[in-house]
């Protein structure tokens, strides 16, 4: 299996980060920025038709054109699903929801009087199946929404991660399918801790642009890293 980690496109909390150096008036679920559409539509586009830089190591059969992805995933974050779709609708592949590569947190924002943070709902099943039609979502999302809990504490995370590891290897491990999933840049710590074999994430942060892709074989042990944050697809002004 190979596996493309790839991070959403610029959000409006992103844009709001980069100008204030703060998180003051964040939305708990923000839209992409018009640069973040651009950035879809650019990483969307170069995995139809870019190159993978596959090797003679690569298990399977080397893609006539672009990447040869034969799976999409999001989460259910608005962000991720925007990226997701303009990914899968490129490539002509179904979208398919993964709720456990969400970002670190989940859907909150700060209470105003305490700054602690507060868990809110995350959007329900009517609002995707209206927005978004080539999105497989789970049987289980109702219109209660996708995320009604508290805000994920830090000691969550990584279990969390290895839970979605354990996912992808049951629905991929050992076969030459070649997985997308769009997912966070906090989250991707996590999970790349997970895929190590980590018990804590280590002190060295991984940083993932907008859109960035990561590439990881899964095919025998050991797991071979091909790549991280590559934008090669980005003209460099459009990297955020």
């Amino acid at each position: 299996m190979q596996l493309f980690l790839i991070r959403h496109a610029q959000s409006a909390n992103n844009l709001l980060w980069d100008q204030t150096g703060g998180s003051k008036g964040r939305s708990h679920d923000p839209e992409l920025t018009e640069l973040g559409q651009r950035q879809a539509q650019c990483v969307a586009a170069f995995l139809r038709d870019g190159d993978p830089l596959d090797t003679q190591y690569t298990p399977g059969e080397k893609p006539e054109r672009g990447f040869g992805v034969t799976q999409v995933y999001c989460s259910l974050m608005v962000r991720a699903v925007l990226t997701g779709t303009a990914i899968a609708e490129a490539l002509d592949l179904p979208l398919t929801a993964w709720p456990e590569v969400h970002e670190t947190g989940g859907i909150y924002l700060d209470d105003e009087e305490t700054g602690l943070p507060v868990g809110l709902a995350g959007n329900p099943r009517s609002f995707f199946e209206q927005r978004f039609p080539r999105l497989a979502l789970p049987d289980w999302l109702d219109e209660s929404g996708w995320w009604n809990r508290d805000f994920e504490a830090r000691e969550e995370r990584l279990p969390r991660a290895r839970k979605a590891l354990a996912q992808l290897l049951e629905r991929h491990g050992g076969s030459h399918d070649r997985v997308a999933v769009v997912t966070h840049g906090a989250f991707y710590n996590y999970f790349l801790a997970a895929v190590a074999g980590l018990e804590q994430v280590p002190g060295v942060w991984m940083l993932m642009n907008n859109t960035g892709i990561t590439r990881v074989e899964f095919d025998e042990p050991p797991m071979v890293h091909y790549y991280h944050n590559r934008t090669a697809h980005l003209p460099r002004e459009w990297i955020t």
